[in-house]
């Protein structure tokens, strides 16, 4: 009854669903959904086999969990249309009563066949539910009456820094964002997230087969010149489908009307596709940070170096304080740069232990919320405040506010997967994680906290997939900065998951020579000793200066940590553990940590 229920109500949108023997219609369904007699069907260059489980491309091929499968074939039977958790639960679950965790990762691993499957997008409505994007015209299913054009969907590209200078590369890039951002506040248009846009920045581009995978209808794209207080910005809306320009403009001002040139552009394409902007989705992308721009251009410039530098070298986040605290002493009210200071202060207090003094970003995020509730990231520097004081139930209300407030938030996935991971929560942490790798390409640290998170959840089979990705990104890091003791710990792991133990062993002792006193660096060189090389001895010789002088976020999480559960008998770290709790114990009662 609970799947003719959701198919009436498909029905009755106009959305084609797909009916046979396999859904009962009874008080006593046998389904929730038959896989073996659903018909296959295509979404862009993708062959779905319910029955198999299967979803094909060429010679690429991924088997589906079976709740993953029949999640995917509700979603496709919506064509396009959004569909609740209550729908899904109902379609796919009987309606029983599940966790949040159920569908998250259910859906998390959806979203991770885009890797593969690029025509294959799920999107998170926030506060709604969940819709499938479906391709346009020469990618329909097979299954069904074709497909009828829904919204309009785009998808922005980045726009490229015609600058001359490779270092103005940060304002072309976020400039980008802001469209894209300001484009996906009307609820007309559907936008292609910025994590898939950037992953063909910089390859040519045809638009009728970049439309086709992406399941888009058209294409946004331009470029950006900065120079001398002036900035020239050239966009074009091309129909996906014909490769015509629906719309093109050059923008030629002074670089202090950057703000009215964004909001001219959204206009033009509302304008374009002839849809409707509501008066409130007007307000929220006339409604800026700042109206600085020079405060702008230092924001731009620190959001830069935080997505695109490297994890473990702190100068990353030294970089984004100071572009940060210029942002706000240029305009004190610019909330986003407030949240950005103390999102990059928690992270050097929590990344660079045995600092406990330093600000560990509370002050800023609580003025970032002062000035506006709605910035998810202000919300992480709180809830490490809280897990670190033990305080789990507060980090967990501040981890589900930015989620809540935007989803496809990396850094929220990111942090909020940390710190579930030290209450042994791995599961809740995989889904986030898994999440976080999507959101962002370049990120080689979630990729290997994943790896801990199923090695702690006994779950090795994926391990090795997730190994060989982090291996490419960490190569790439090290291209960059050879010396970076992250970077090297984490091609150590790669390479111990890998079956390359002399290797390892290799990287182990490079870290060590390089930067001896990056205690984080030793952590993660010892637990992957322990898992893969199957060397206690030499896990606690590396360990052992983590933890005499680690502080209290490396402590809490040697404390929590499945992966050094093997040696947790050893008298010999238990004793190290101990003395080290103690001493910070002391420490933060001689000397608590600033806010």
């Amino acid at each position: 009854m609970l799947w003719l229920l959701l198919a009436v109500k498909l029905a009755d949108a106009g959305a084609p669903v797909l009916m046979n023997d396999g859904y009962s219609a009874d008080d006593s369904p046998r389904g929730p959904v038959d896989l073996a007699h659903t018909a296959p069907f295509r979404i862009g260059d993708a062959d779905v086999r319910p029955a198999t489980r299967e979803v094909v491309r060429a010679e690429l091929r991924e088997l589906l969990e079976p709740r993953v499968m029949e999640v995917l074939v509700v979603l496709a039977s919506a064509r396009g249309r959004t569909l609740s958790r209550d729908d899904l639960i109902d379609a796919c679950w009987g309606g029983r009563a599940i966790s949040d965790d159920a569908i998250n990762r259910v859906v998390s691993r959806l979203r991770a066949l885009s890797r593969t499957f690029p025509s294959i997008q799920v999107e998170t409505i926030t506060k709604v539910g969940y819709r499938l994007v479906v391709p346009g015209s020469d990618g329909q299913m097979t299954q069904g009456p074709e497909a009828r054009p829904g919204q309009p969907r785009i998808c922005v590209l980045p726009f490229v820094n015609m600058s001359g200078d490779a270092e103005q590369e940060y304002f072309s890039d976020g400039i980008t964002e802001d469209i894209t951002t300001d484009l996906s506040k009307i609820s007309a248009i559907g936008v292609t997230a910025r994590h898939t846009a950037f992953t063909f920045k910089g390859e040519p581009i045809d638009v009728r087969e970049l439309a086709i995978k992406l399941g888009v209808s058209h294409v946004l794209e331009g470029s950006v010149r900065k120079s001398d207080g002036r900035v020239r910005i050239n966009a074009q809306l091309i129909d996906g489908a014909t490769a015509d320009h629906l719309w093109a403009e050059r923008y030629d001002r002074d670089l202090t009307d950057i703000f009215t040139i964004q909001d001219e552009i959204s206009e033009a394409i509302v304008a374009a596709l002839k849809v409707t902007l509501l008066p409130a989705e007007k307000k929220a992308i006339e409604q800026r940070g700042t109206s600085n721009a020079q405060a702008y251009t230092h924001y731009l410039m620190a959001r830069q170096y935080w997505v695109t530098g490297d994890f473990g070298d702190r100068r990353r986040e030294e970089r984004t304080i100071r572009l940060c605290q210029r942002a706000v002493e240029i305009d004190p009210d610019y909330a986003e740069a407030w949240a950005l200071t103390g999102l990059a202060q928690a992270n050097l207090y929590n990344a660079f232990t045995g600092n406990e003094g330093l600000d560990d970003g509370l002050s800023a995020a609580q003025r970032a919320l002062a000035l506006d509730a709605d910035i998810a990231e202000a919300h992480l520097p709180l809830a490490w405040h809280f897990a670190l004081r033990g305080d789990f139930a507060g980090a967990d209300d501040e981890i589900k506010t930015a989620l809540r407030l935007n989803p496809d938030c990396w850094e929220a996935n990111k942090e909020g997967a940390r710190i579930l991971y030290r209450q042994g929560r791995l599961d809740e942490a995989q889904v986030l994680l898994e999440r976080a790798c999507e959101l962002a390409e370049s990120d080689f640290h979630s990729p290997g906290m994943l790896i801990a998170v199923l090695l702690g959840r006994g779950d090795r089979a994926p391990i090795r997939q997730w190994a060989e990705r982090m291996e490419g990104l960490v190569g790439q890091a090290l291209l960059r900065d050879p010396s970076n003791g992250a970077a090297i710990a984490y091609s150590a792991l790669a390479h111990a998951v890998l079956g390359r133990a002399e290797k390892a062993r290799e990287m182990v002792e490079r870290a060590i020579l390089l930067d001896p006193e990056n205690l984080y660096m030793r952590y993660n060189l010892a637990w992957p000793m322990i898992a893969f090389l199957n060397d206690t001895e030499a896990a606690l010789e590396v360990l052992a200066p983590a933890l005499a002088g680690g502080g209290s976020s490396l402590i809490s999480l040697a404390t929590a940590d499945r992966n050094l559960d093997p040696i947790r008998k050893d008298p010999r770290f238990a004793e190290m553990l101990s003395l080290a709790k103690e001493r910070v114990r002391l420490g933060a009662k001689a000397d608590p940590p600033t806010a």
